[in-house]
């Protein structure tokens, strides 16, 4: 059976399943079990003649829902925070691995046009970064602090500002989402190309390894964020464009909760990485090893939290569902 056909002879059937569970509540067991077993009939039908279709995770994710009403635990409600954390954030994000690679390499290819932009037109960097940054810097290598940016308000000050400003830049790349993913793909582009833009600057000053080593220190955690918060805007304007088998509104709904709920798990990131702009950026003279050593941990953190861990679980249970089809 062609899977256009499948899909007509059984749409109805989903849509109904749909708005069984938005009142799961109600159900009763037995009702419960019965739409699990049609579900998992079906997904294991889809997975067999149409693996790659988008119908599979769309009977997934109906199929989950379900299984979860039947066996949820009352007492989980007790560690909400913790599971929130420990599962719900990497089981989104296991969602978005194809989003989150885009909007990296939306953000690499942005910075590099904005260092190549910047090597090549002397005016650019001022276009960027505005002639009050670049004189107030240039003041500074003269006076042999390049840096000393950093060093220019009270710690808990500068930490508070930096923090508030990290989040709302956050949450405006992935509102740009709205507009469809070429709304976030835009922002990524305008940080990315201003990144580069900096870079290049410290490089013609030949301060280019300095200001990295110490720039990163706490922009590995920061610019790590934007390009997950992009990752969520992309989500949410893909949802838009391509609503597969949901109406375009129910799945801008599910694509808007899914990136709210990776933003909302990127404040404790941009609160660290501000702490660390505010209070430790500022020691330029702090011994390289120390450096490495911030800079290496946050880099294992991102890369094992935001894409090992939420792999791993996305292969744990698709193995676990592969045993469930099987009867094993």
């Amino acid at each position: 059976m062609k899977e256009a056909a499948f899909v007509k002879n059984n749409k109805q059937k989903w849509l109904r399943y749909e708005e069984k569970l938005k009142h799961q509540r109600d159900l009763t067991p037995d009702e419960l079990a019965q739409l699990y077993i049609d579900l998992t009939d079906d997904l294991s039908f889809a997975r067999t003649h149409y693996p790659d279709s988008e119908l599979v995770n769309y009977l997934n994710q109906m199929a989950s829902g379900v299984h979860q009403g039947i066996y949820k635990n009352k007492k989980e409600e007790k560690g909400r925070f913790k599971r929130f954390w420990l599962k719900e954030l990497p089981e989104t994000m296991a969602t978005v691995q194809k989003a989150l690679l885009i909007s990296f390499i939306i953000f690499m290819v942005s910075m590099t046009i904005g260092w190549v932009s910047a090597a090549n037109d002397t005016t650019f960097v001022r276009l960027i970064l505005s002639d009050a940054y670049v004189n107030m810097t240039e003041k500074n290598i003269e006076k042999g602090d390049p840096l000393a940016v950093y060093k220019s308000m009270k710690e808990s000050i500068m930490f508070v500002g930096i923090t508030i400003n990290n989040v709302m830049v956050s949450f405006r790349t992935f509102a740009a989402g709205v507009f469809t993913a070429v709304g976030t793909g835009f922002m990524i582009f305008r940080n990315g190309v201003m990144v580069g833009a900096f870079v290049e600057f410290f490089f013609e000053q030949n301060l280019g390894f300095t200001a990295i080593m110490i720039i990163m220190i706490h922009g590995t955690l920061e610019l790590s964020a934007i390009v997950i918060a992009g990752a969520a805007g992309i989500t949410m304007g893909n949802s838009i464009l391509f609503p597969g088998t949901y109406t375009r509104l129910e799945s801008f709904k599910r694509g808007a909760k899914k990136g709210l709920k990776i933003v909302i798990g990127l404040a404790p990131v941009f609160f660290i990485a501000g702490w660390i702009e505010g209070y430790i950026t500022r020691l330029t003279e702090m011994p390289l090893f120390l450096r490495y050593v911030i800079i290496g941990g946050s880099a294992v953190f991102i890369i094992y939290y935001f894409i090992i861990l939420p792999n791993k679980i996305r292969i744990d249970a698709r193995q676990k569902e592969d045993r469930t089809l099987s009867g094993s």
